[in-house]
């Protein structure tokens, strides 16, 4: 399972790292939470909002962290980036 969380972390990173050069940070929090809504499958969001359960800091067993503006895109926006139950 690390292998699959360093990757998501890895992916969500990266548009954190896309969306972090905007000037209006609330907006950038927006953007990231609505590219993960949009392009991540149910399984992909349900997995980094489980790792964000169980590493509130955003930090893996591996030691690749989150970086903060995911991680705060990740808790604004959870409710509407948790799947719908099957």
């Amino acid at each position: 399972m690390t292998d699959t969380q360093d990757n998501l972390i890895r992916m969500a990173n990266r548009i954190g790292d896309f969306f972090q050069a905007w000037p209006d940070r609330t907006a950038g929090i927006d953007g990231i939470a609505n590219h993960i809504e949009k392009f991540w499958e149910p399984r992909m969001r349900r997995q980094i909002l489980a790792f964000l359960d169980t590493h509130p800091q955003g930090v893996s067993h591996s030691g690749l962290a989150l970086h903060d503006i995911v991680r705060e895109a990740l808790q604004a926006h959870r409710s509407r980036l948790e799947p719908a139950p099957a």
